[in-house]
């Protein structure tokens, strides 16, 4: 099970890993070892997501969603294959986990009589600046 928040938990037969060829640093063994990682977390129909955190992961993961709602992340930023797959389930639960925040609600506020006064007076100068800049006009 890896943790993500005290109340979710995913269990890791619902993450599949395949590891690839990635390019970048490795040499000669780059062209022989599989190192990358390509994790799938089936978001969808995973079981140990609530429903407005799957909604909420859908809208964060953006590309990385696929169109039958599995989400893929690519890691390959390590020579070998144990750190880039570490690295690809702490991106998975960095992911899950702000997507499990609420946000906040928006309230609406008016703005205060000063800030009003402050902001026309602003425009007022603003205006005079600019009309001192004209040449006169002729009458």
């Amino acid at each position: 099970m890896i943790q993500i928040t005290p109340a979710i938990a995913i269990d890791e037969s619902e993450i599949a890993l395949e590891f690839v060829r990635a390019s970048g640093p490795g040499g000669q063994n780059v062209n022989k070892v599989a190192t990358a990682v390509q994790l799938r977390f089936d978001v969808r129909n995973s079981p140990s997501l609530p429903d407005d955190v799957r909604e909420r992961l859908g809208r964060l993961a953006g590309r990385r969603m696929t169109e039958d709602g599995v989400l893929v992340i690519e890691a390959r930023r390590f020579r070998t294959q144990e750190r880039n797959r570490q690295d690809a389930v702490d991106r998975l639960v960095a992911l899950i986990q702000k997507a499990a925040q609420k946000p906040k609600p928006r309230r609406k506020i008016k703005p205060t009589v000063q800030s009003k006064r402050r902001r026309l007076e602003a425009k007022r100068r603003q205006s005079e600046k600019k009309r001192l800049r004209q040449p006169p006009s002729e009458q």
